[in-house]
């Protein structure tokens, strides 16, 4: 049999219209899966459910219905520190995005990609930091009496580190450290969604005659607004955990900064100063029912899951 006959038998079936035999689905993709499956009900659903049988009954394990929710609701703390943690929270986001995605528009626009990639690095090292040693760092900028920018805040009416630490700073101050610490990694996150916008599609508004900042509003950010979103949605998601920052603050001011200035921060006074457990699940179900109302909202309103139709 020539070399020519044996390739027409090879081929022979499939010419025949014959189906070629397809593999079944496998397990690698649940074995990729089960780990982090694993860690999400380790970590994440049992520790939730867990908190919602606290907020439900009493120290007894008695049915309680809410009243553990009406009980921290009517604290005198309770208010001032859920309108703390949402001045912080508008401030943040705000700041975030606005200057996030205004930044990420300069690196794709107007610089060199080799100097871009320079900034995205430099953007990104104070991520790298745990939040204790951004809060550190923050600590020594703030003190009149050691900081590179002790002139600025002198000019400001600031002498002493009392008077930064006033509680109407608290939010402008835990913002910046806030931003400081996240928004390099967003930037980073922005300019590579704005790396996906066909060249063709801002080639063609040129074309039509827009500049930069029409360009930039009509197209771009329209066409990056699911990742806009995604960001918003986590960042208000960490916002609400705000812990770290103002009890290390508060330690460092001496007391002068309230202990329960944040709602987690009032959580963990109830858990471990009061002894109240139950009385601090039923605050972290208001913290996750806030934050669930959020993400809904912006979900369905942006349009967040929906699939780009063929």
């Amino acid at each position: 049999m020539t070399l020519l006959e044996t390739e027409r038998v090879a081929v022979s079936p499939l010419r025949r219209g014959a189906k070629p035999r397809r593999r079944g689905p496998g397990l690698t993709g649940y074995f990729f899966v089960a780990g982090y499956a694993v860690l999400l009900l380790a970590f994440g659903v049992f520790p939730t459910g867990y908190s919602f049988y606290l907020a439900l009954t009493n120290d007894k394990g008695q049915f309680t219905g809410i009243n553990q929710f009406v009980k921290v609701a009517q604290d005198y703390r309770f208010v001032p520190a859920f309108t703390h943690m949402l001045i912080y929270l508008v401030m943040w986001l705000v700041v975030l995005v606005v200057l996030v995605v205004l930044v990420a528009l300069m690196l794709r626009s107007r610089v060199r990609p080799g100097t871009s990639a320079l900034f995205r690095f430099l953007y990104y090292i104070p991520g790298a930091l745990a939040g204790v040693a951004s809060v550190l760092v923050w600590l020594f900028m703030l003190d009149p009496d050691v900081s590179p920018v002790s002139w600025l805040l002198n000019s400001m009416g600031m002498h002493s580190f009392a008077a930064v630490l006033t509680p109407g700073n608290l939010p402008l101050i835990l913002m910046l450290i806030a931003f400081w610490t996240g928004a390099g990694g967003w930037m980073v996150v922005m300019y590579g969604a704005l790396n996906n916008i066909p060249d063709e599609v801002l080639e063609a508004a040129r074309m039509d005659g827009a500049g930069p900042w029409r360009t930039a509003w009509h197209i771009q950010i329209p066409m990056i607004r699911q990742w806009i979103v995604y960001m918003t949605i986590m960042a208000f998601a960490t916002g609400t955990q705000l812990f770290v920052e103002p009890q290390l603050l508060q330690t460092a001011s001496l007391g002068r900064v309230s202990p329960t200035w944040s709602p987690n921060q009032l959580a963990y006074v109830y858990a471990f100063q009061q002894g109240d457990f139950n009385g601090a699940a039923a605050i972290s179900v208001f913290l996750l029912a806030l934050g669930l109302v959020a993400a809904g909202l912006l979900v369905a309103r942006s349009n967040l899951f929906k699939l780009d139709e063929k």
